[in-house]
């Protein structure tokens, strides 16, 4: 846009999407929204009490990333991350009992304890 053209009147809003889901497909979001966060929560404080050895890097303020990412793939689709992975795998349907037994170091773990925060 040069300085003589007048600007593009904004956009109009889109429709509020969402809610044009259904009331169930919603609650399954935010279900797993809560569920990545007091997850993360109890990994932050069972860190700081040092029961979780090695590094903890936690999805805390992150939880829709996987959320939404998990929304728009096919459940066959890989997902690949680094840091703070807790999440997504919470988010693809990881029973939390075996993600946390990997933080812990546990053998129940989903690499048998191998992993940890990683």
């Amino acid at each position: 846009m040069t300085a003589t053209q007048t600007p593009s009147p904004p956009a109009k809003p889109e429709k509020n999407l969402a809610a044009s889901l259904p009331a169930d497909v919603r609650r399954g979001w935010l279900r797993d929204l809560l569920l990545i966060r007091e997850f993360e929560v109890r990994c932050m404080q069972a860190y700081q009490n040092r029961r979780i050895g090695g590094f903890c890097h936690v999805y805390i303020g992150q939880e829709a990333v996987a959320v939404g990412c998990t929304a728009a793939v096919n459940p066959d689709d890989p997902i690949i991350t680094a840091y703070r992975d807790h999440g997504h795998a919470l988010a693809r349907g990881m029973d939390p009992k075996h993600c946390m037994a990997e933080m812990f170091g546990r053998i129940g773990g989903c690499a048998k304890g191998k992993g940890g925060s990683m």
